[in-house]
């Protein structure tokens, strides 16, 4: 089994890493302070065909793999971690929008997507839930011929930037669970709506935040799959956004591992360059081990993705292991420049600050590996849930 990138992948690859290291990386540490995407910059992304590669080419898209998609997100994210958040999401709710929603909706938005020219986020994280991603409280109503949203929504991405959102909400009984979720593409520059921003330490451009719906009406045409049914049939996403964070957060960790191993060949010390010193080569090399296990571990999810095999458990492992993996060879790269790396003038820390939100977002690790146990254990997993559920 080889995942040895086509021509055309590595022409993708090439492109992307080209545009990083020019357009990207000289502007990282300036751009992480700020709580805007340049979106000129995002455009001129967008017109190289780095935003969502893998969409139909009747959406705009250029009908590219999954595994071409995790090219670009890995080698954009070495430049700017946060910008490869716009060709994850491009990604992810893009093909969410191109397989569950109306024709109409999604050849008047994606071409802007891909383009870069229109951002959608999804809405689906609330105050109480977190984890328990299925415990909606926000209302979706009949109303006429459509639905009018009330509640709330926490924790999400481009809360304040995206142009619109997949909004997932309850329009069964208090207590039907899953079951009763639904999903409905809202645009958000509309009365009714209003947006907040939290102060990360991290991912600022992201600019996660809450997003508030008072009475706001949604045609009935803008709601997406099945009523009641959205939540498994919209959330086999995340199989594949999974898959690309890990490749997301590994960008990130191989960028600073490059610049310390330049650094240490440099940096002298008792009359030689310190990477003489095993304690200073052999972290990198345990670095450089780690981050090519990963990476196999990320393509190889995506591969079966493409070849429409199960991948769920893959890429639950991506999604908990990278992240914190990534963290820990970010922290040591820092340690290895000493005091200097200790300064805001190199980008370590500002790389392990964003790519910490992601041992939070996106399903905590614990999420993760429960996903996996269950994947595993199959029956007696969902037997023991039901006798819980029964019990309680």
């Amino acid at each position: 089994m080889q995942f040895q990138p086509t021509e055309d992948q590595k022409a993708f690859r090439e492109t992307a890493r080209r545009f990083a290291a020019e357009k990207l990386a000289p502007g990282y540490l300036q751009r992480a302070t700020e709580h805007r995407f340049d979106r000129a910059l995002i455009k001129e992304m967008g017109a190289l065909g780095l935003i969502a590669p893998d969409l139909p080419e009747r959406f705009g898209g250029l009908g590219e793999s999954f595994v071409t998609a995790g090219l670009v997100t890995e080698e954009i994210a070495r430049g700017d971690f946060n910008v490869s958040y716009v060709q994850l999401v491009g990604s992810l709710m893009g093909g969410m929008v191109a397989e569950h929603a109306s024709e109409d909706i999604a050849s008047e938005w994606l071409p802007r997507v891909v383009s870069g020219d229109a951002i959608i986020g999804i809405g689906l994280t609330e105050p109480r839930g977190g984890s328990d991603a299925a415990n909606l409280i926000l209302k979706a109503e009949k109303s006429g011929n459509g639905w009018r949203l009330n509640g709330e929504k926490t924790s999400i991405s481009f809360a304040e930037q995206a142009d619109a959102a997949v909004v997932f909400a309850r329009t069964g009984a208090p207590d039907s669970g899953a079951r009763g979720v639904s999903a409905f593409f809202v645009d958000l520059n509309q009365d009714g709506i209003k947006r907040t921003h939290f102060d990360d330490i991290g991912t600022k451009p992201v600019g996660r935040g809450s997003l508030f719906f008072d009475d706001v009406y949604v045609p009935a045409e803008n709601m997406m799959a099945e009523q009641g049914r959205a939540f498994g049939t919209c959330m086999a996403g995340f199989d594949y956004s999974r898959a690309l964070i890990g490749l997301e957060c590994l960008g990130a960790a191989q960028a600073s591992v490059d610049e310390t191993w330049a650094y240490v060949q440099e940096r002298e010390a008792f009359g030689a360059p310190i990477v003489q010193y095993q304690g200073v080569s052999f972290p990198l090399a345990e670095a450089e081990t780690q981050l090519t296990m990963m990476r196999q571990l990320c393509y190889y999810t995506l591969d079966l993705r493409d070849r429409g095999l199960p991948h769920t458990s893959e890429a639950a492992m991506c999604k908990w292991y990278l992240p914190k993996t990534a963290c820990e060879i970010l922290h040591q790269c820092l340690i290895l420049h000493g005091h200097y790396g200790y300064t805001t003038d190199l980008p370590h820390h500002q790389r392990y600050n964003d790519v910490l939100g992601l041992q939070l977002g996106d399903g905590t690790a614990q999420v993760q590996k429960l996903v996996i146990a269950r994947e595993k254990a199959g029956r007696v997993a969902l037997q023991y849930d039901k006798k819980a559920k029964g019990a309680a």
